[in-house]
């Protein structure tokens, strides 16, 4: 079991899903796994996008933990919001 992803907007685009599942570890351990999967595309919008747990929001460059069995949503800019 790791953590669920739930990608919004242009970072469903980039990973072609919805949700993910990525181990358990750092905010930005999680987002280099991202890039594995998703690729240069993916790096872009997370560059941009803002990350949120447990009603915190984070930055892919961000070391706080994230517990196995938890959701974080990529959340990229919404345009008109």
């Amino acid at each position: 079991m790791g953590v669920q992803v739930r990608l919004f907007a242009a970072a469903r685009e980039a990973m072609g899903t919805s949700e993910v599942e990525v181990a358990a570890g750092s905010i930005a351990d999680m987002c280099a796994a991202l890039v594995v999967v998703g690729g240069e595309r993916m790096a872009r919008v997370l560059a941009v996008s803002s990350l949120a747990y447990d009603g915190r929001t984070f930055r892919c460059d961000d070391a706080a933990l994230i517990p196995e069995g938890s959701v974080l949503d990529v959340l990229p800019p919404f345009a008109g919001g």
